[in-house]
């Protein structure tokens, strides 16, 4: 198995790999050559420079990786190249399984026009709005058709991005302009299409398995709705807002997109969830394993890779039955970005890393102590995840698992992960998908202070790292002096060397 991809998902397959029997090679750029991805697989060969665009997201030289090394599959990840058609096909075409749909069906439902088109005649319910790419000559009629807000959408966009919110006809054209030109920049296609904007709304999404031959298995859903800039921060499953009978609708309507695309492998149809109406509305499908999959392995007790691996080998899920849920499971997000200032990336060295372990808490990293991190990729750098019998527990349980991990020499959102963890409108469960901006906008909302933080971040760090120094070796450039540090504030102690 070769994992097409980095970071933790590639630890996480491996892993997965490791128990069955499967040898692995993993994939890298100049930039991680020390990454703990490349160490956790049996080999590893080297794509090309740090940018992205010259190693992992060259086809060409990860399909040559996988005949050098002989292996037989490619796991494609999340992100890079894993929902792009045309290599899905060129691995296939070279005579190596790839362990997700077919590259017709990432083209379908990588098209968001041609998805919505096939999910409405499966008789999956769809937002009102354009039955196809809008041009500017018939942008304000069907603008003014739907009604405002509005929502222009990128036809090959995805991952929450290629989206603008027009609450006016006098705004339309501009943002229109915007939005073509943007879609063009990003996704090589500036078709757009117009959208009911729903609001206020959850976002709610749903994990199938499809074995290629119709048959589907409905594993549950995900409540998503704590988003920053249309990026998740916090996933869980059971959705708090979900009853049994709308649970009910959304698996029979996911069941039927699964049986008439013959899906194969792990999807998710996203769905916008109007609570009030109890309605709910296709959004789009990921044609891959998403980021909060963890959290639907605690609830089935299922391991999601080793799923793929089976349905990659060919197994039919007719008359499988559908695993029992049990309990609760929240994830949290770790990115290296500060939150306390506008979620500014951060980039250093690791120092003083601790990554504790529970028995019913998770952790899926790609961290080292000393490890560098760069502005090269994705900003995540790890997922905590917690299982509990209830909600709360499981919240709780997270809270308590996030206030163990330490990650010093960067800043993380560990901090903002406690916090909304612990507060009222997240424990509520009652929240949608714009709560956590406006909650993260108040000005009166009580917070730890960055500064403290800080300062304790770097006397972890200083006691740490300084407790193996060798006599008479320079302090870090970026650690200041290893002298003693003032008064902890608040505590009328010293702190240590």
């Amino acid at each position: 198995m070769l994992v097409a991809n980095r970071g933790e998902i590639a630890v996480r397959v491996f892993q997965t790999c490791r128990e069955l029997g499967i040898g692995t090679v993993a994939v890298h750029s100049e930039a991680d050559v020390a990454s703990p991805h490349r160490f956790a697989a049996d080999e590893s060969v080297l794509l090309g420079p740090a940018p992205a665009t010259e190693s992992y997201l060259r086809a060409d030289r990860v399909i040559e990786a996988a005949r050098r090394s002989g292996a037989d599959a490619i796991h494609p990840g999340y992100g890079f190249l894993s929902e792009n058609a045309s290599f899905a096909s060129e691995v296939e075409e070279a005579g190596i399984t790839f362990l997700g749909p077919t590259g017709e069906q990432i083209a379908a439902m990588g098209d968001k026009v041609e998805a919505r088109r096939r999910m409405e005649a499966a008789g999956v319910p769809v937002i009102p709005g354009t039955e196809g790419p809008v041009g500017p000559e018939d942008l304000r009629a069907e603008a003014e058709r739907i009604g405002f807000p509005l929502l222009l959408k990128a036809a090959g966009g995805g991952g929450g991005k290629g989206i603008r919110k027009v609450d006016s006809i006098g705004e339309v054209e501009a943002a229109y302009e915007r939005t073509t030109r943007e879609a063009g920049a990003a996704f090589g296609d500036s078709r757009v299409y117009l959208e009911r904007f729903v609001h206020p709304s959850r976002h709610v999404e749903v994990q199938v398995l499809g074995d290629g031959r119709g048959n589907g298995l409905f594993l549950g859903e995900r409540e998503c709705s704590l988003q920053r800039n249309h990026q998740k921060l916090v996933e869980e499953t059971p959705s708090p807002a979900i009853s049994d009978a709308v649970r009910a609708r959304m698996r029979e309507a996911s069941l039927a997109g699964v049986a008439a695309l013959s899906y194969r492998g792990a999807g998710t149809f996203e769905y916008l969830y109007d609570e009030a109406r109890e309605e709910f509305y296709f959004l789009e499908m990921n044609t891959r394993l998403q980021v909060e999959h963890p959290v639907t392995e605690q609830v089935t007790g299922l391991d999601l890779v080793a799923e793929q691996l089976a349905i990659g080998e060919g197994r039919s899920l007719e008359g499988v039955p559908e695993p029992t849920r049990r309990g609760a499971s929240v994830e949290f997000r770790i990115y290296a970005e500060d939150p306390y200032r506008g979620f500014r990336p951060s980039t250093g060295t690791i120092r003083a890393l601790r990554l504790p372990h529970t028995p019913f808490g998770r952790i899926d990293a790609n961290l080292r102590d000393g490890q560098e991190i760069t502005p090269w990729y994705d900003p995540m750098l790890a997922k905590a995840i917690a299982w509990g019998p209830t909600r709360l527990q499981a919240i709780d349980r997270l809270i308590a698992l996030l206030s163990r991990i330490r990650i010093g020499g960067i800043h993380t959102t560990v901090p903002l992960g406690i916090e909304i963890c612990r507060s009222e409108f997240f424990r509520a469960g009652d929240f949608h998908t714009g709560t956590l901006e406006e909650w993260l906008d108040r000005p009166e909302l009580p917070r730890e202070r960055p500064e403290l933080l800080e300062r304790l971040a770097a006397i972890i760090a200083r006691d740490q790292i300084g407790a193996r120094r060798p006599v008479g070796e320079e302090a870090p450039a970026d650690g200041g002096s290893w002298g003693r540090v003032g008064r902890l504030e608040g505590t009328g102690r010293r702190a240590r060397p």
